[in-house]
């Protein structure tokens, strides 16, 4: 894909912002990073990096690191470290992330998921029935938001993974623009992006997620959930921007559910009109992840698991009524639209000159249809299912410290890491 797209629909759901490469007009990096700049006094971004402690040796993470050492107009960037056992491993990442520049000049603040302190805050507010949920993206994005909303820092929070292949900075600048532009009045954007390499990659979204929305509005008619849903190009991505006040009334959801939970949850707490998608990059790609057709717990499949559990209950929780002849109904024609979608994207694969596998995106449609019998049966068993992180709203009422404990427990983490490796203290 290069020069002009010509791209202007808009489909009524929501604004989309599209991506005129080569277009009259300026739209470059440095027009927007220039705007950021100017724009960001009144209205300060925070950059929240959940990341995995496998990631610093995964090839990408050295990439997104030097593209940020670049960027003039954050004033504030946490990174959630999951997976950092020792100190010596969360001290590997945290010397990874030096040197990243924050208008204010204190750099990234590291989390430690893991550490102490913020280990023995999490097992407070379990005791009083705060559960902040397992290891993972959602969990570490909560905490982030606790931190950005401890210091008052920030009005503006933009989220994205640290898998990206080579990362651009006109992601960040593109996902940000649409909530700090003082002319623009969006709460919420959504990031998307052509995912195509060799071959389209993308299979849990053209593959499960979009033939599954079109198969509960033929079985459900239309709903506005449903709708708004469907309005977006790519509701897996992981790149979203909010504001402070959103990011502190969204409630997360803490399994491969995430991103249709936030969706959900944005429905819930924004009208339509201050949300948009924005499209990103020229094309995208990131670590990919085994489909794991025999394996429910793992892969691709417990993604597609986890995503239509959340799709059920959220549905549920405006009335609509699962039993087990309607979960019958619907994965049949789940089955089907999936299998019309492999057709057009063969005919799109050859039109391009992609690789395409019709075996393999065959395999996929089975193995979703397996996770989406389960995600029913788990429902229908257990319809609550786990309950999703409570938003920092409800956490402040229970406990109105808490966002000071959770400064002063990173803070206290970091403080404790410098002194051990410097020889201060066992």
């Amino acid at each position: 894909m290069s020069g002009l797209v010509a791209d202007f629909y808009q489909s009524g759901g929501i604004t989309t912002l599209h991506r005129f490469g080569g277009a009259a007009g300026d739209g470059s990096l440095d027009h927007l990073e220039r705007e950021l700049g100017r724009h960001a006094s009144s209205r300060p971004i925070a950059l929240v990096l959940p990341c995995l402690y496998d990631e610093l040796h995964g090839g990408t993470l050295p990439g997104l690191v030097d593209a940020l050492r670049k960027v003039s107009y954050l004033d504030q960037v946490v990174v959630v470290v999951d997976g950092a056992r020792r100190r010596e491993d969360f001290d590997e990442v945290r010397r990874a992330f030096q040197g990243i520049p924050t208008r204010d000049g204190r750099g990234a603040t590291m989390v430690w998921s893991d550490g102490p302190r913020v280990t023995e805050l999490l097992s407070t507010l379990r005791n009083e029935g705060l559960e902040a949920g397992p290891p993972g993206k959602g969990r570490a994005t909560w905490l982030a938001y606790g931190v950005v909303l401890a210091s008052d820092r920030a009005r503006v929070v933009a989220v994205h993974d640290c898998d990206i292949r080579g990362y651009p900075r006109e992601l960040l600048a593109r996902l940000c623009f649409p909530i700090v532009h003082p002319h623009l009045n969006f709460e919420f954007a959504k990031g998307f992006y052509p995912r195509v390499v060799d071959r389209m990659f993308g299979r849990v979204t053209r593959l499960f997620v979009a033939p599954l929305l079109g198969a509960l509005e033929s079985v459900l008619g239309k709903l506005p959930l449903l709708e708004f849903l469907h309005s977006f190009r790519y509701p897996l991505a992981g790149e979203v921007s909010m504001t402070t006040e959103l990011a502190r009334v969204n409630r997360v959801p803490g399994d491969w559910g995430l991103e249709v939970g936030v969706l959900a949850e944005v429905f819930r707490n924004c009208t339509r009109k201050r949300v948009c998608q924005v499209e990103l990059v020229e094309n995208y790609d990131h670590k990919h992840r085994e489909l794991s057709p025999g394996d429910p717990e793992s892969g691709l499949h417990r993604m597609a698991r986890d995503i239509g559990a959340s799709l059920v209950r959220n549905l549920a929780s405006y009335g609509v009524s699962f039993d087990a002849g309607f979960l019958n109904s619907l994965r049949a024609a789940y089955v089907r639209m999936a299998q019309d979608a492999i057709a057009s994207y063969h005919a799109d694969a050859l039109l391009n000159g992609l690789l395409f596998d019709r075996h393999e995106e065959e395999l996929a449609v089975e193995t979703f249809s397996h996770a989406l019998h389960a995600a029913g049966l788990g429902f229908v068993r257990d319809p609550m299912g786990a309950p999703q992180i409570p938003n920092w709203s409800r956490v402040c009422a229970a406990r109105p410290q808490v966002l000071e404990d959770l400064g002063d427990a990173v803070a206290e983490d970091q403080r404790r890491l410098r002194a051990t490796i410097s020889g201060g203290m066992e």
